[in-house]
């Protein structure tokens, strides 16, 4: 598949997009050139080296920031600022610590004037969906930081959103409860079918949850490759074991190795 799609078929179409962080006199240029289509319902994820710009993607997409050079649309529209069709998913939870779990995914509701009692149950829905039904009443500090990203996730998707954009938001989290996470996701998605645009530092974790890799190049950030993802859904624990999967993360981790992004031979402990 083509890393853009035609533009009547793209959900969020991104058209040579740059972007600069002027300082005084330094001038810091993050991204360059990116061409991305993304379709209606389709899952992406993007990996790429640390400071290569992947965040800051994100949030042009959102509209949390505007893009130097080039366009980012959403269905046709330019994005000039945060839109109530999306919902954003950061690394951290920050939830508020006086609201329970419950509370924190309302006042999402609450500042749309979304108050009505299928609000309530589509909260509560969704807090159970990620594992937490019987901690809808507790506070943030009551709970491990795996649980708090999960009523994140649950609070990113309680406004129905078309579009859910989530930054590494399973970076802080330990293996197992990453995986578990993934697997939750994996389930919601199938679900809701929204259009998620998903950053991570981890080759397997896009290639698991993704229908499409972007793989970026060093900064300044631009697209490097675009892959499609093969393996069947739902995708358990075994597909790691999938021949798809295995030779995708290789392809992928030889992208890196033959830009300088990882190098098999360094060690800190050689002599």
């Amino acid at each position: 598949m083509l890393n853009r799609l035609p533009v009547a078929e793209a959900h969020i179409s991104l058209s040579g997009v740059g972007k600069t962080f002027v300082r005084g006199v330094q001038k810091t240029v993050a991204l360059k050139e990116v061409e991305l289509g993304i379709g209606k319902g389709e899952f992406v994820a993007v990996v790429g080296p640390s400071g290569c710009g992947k965040s800051t993607l994100l949030r042009l997409v959102s509209g949390l920031s505007m893009p130097s050079e080039g366009s980012v649309k959403i269905l046709q529209e330019q994005v000039a600022g945060p839109r109530p069709d999306t919902g954003i998913v950061f690394q951290k939870p920050t939830l508020v610590e006086w609201r329970d779990i419950l509370g924190n995914v309302l006042l999402q509701l609450e500042l749309r004037g979304l108050t009505a009692k299928e609000d309530r149950a589509r909260a509560e829905f969704l807090l159970g969906a990620v594992g937490l039904k019987g901690f809808m009443h507790r506070y943030p500090h009551e709970l491990s930081g795996g649980m708090q990203q999960r009523a994140a996730i649950a609070r990113g998707l309680v406004h129905r959103p078309s579009i859910l954009l989530m930054d590494e938001p399973f970076g802080a989290l330990d293996a197992l409860t990453r995986e578990q996470m993934r697997l939750d996701l994996e389930g919601l998605w199938m679900r809701e079918r929204m259009t998620v645009f998903f950053i991570t530092h981890s080759i397997d974790e896009a290639v698991l949850l993704a229908d499409r890799v972007v793989v970026m190049t060093p900064r300044p950030g631009s697209i490097d490759s675009v892959f499609e993802v093969g393996l069947s859904r739902p995708r358990g624990l075994s597909a790691r074991n999938d021949p798809i999967f295995t030779s995708l993360v290789d392809r992928i981790t030889k992208i890196f190795l033959a830009r300088g992004v990882l190098d098999e031979h360094r060690s800190s402990f050689s002599s």
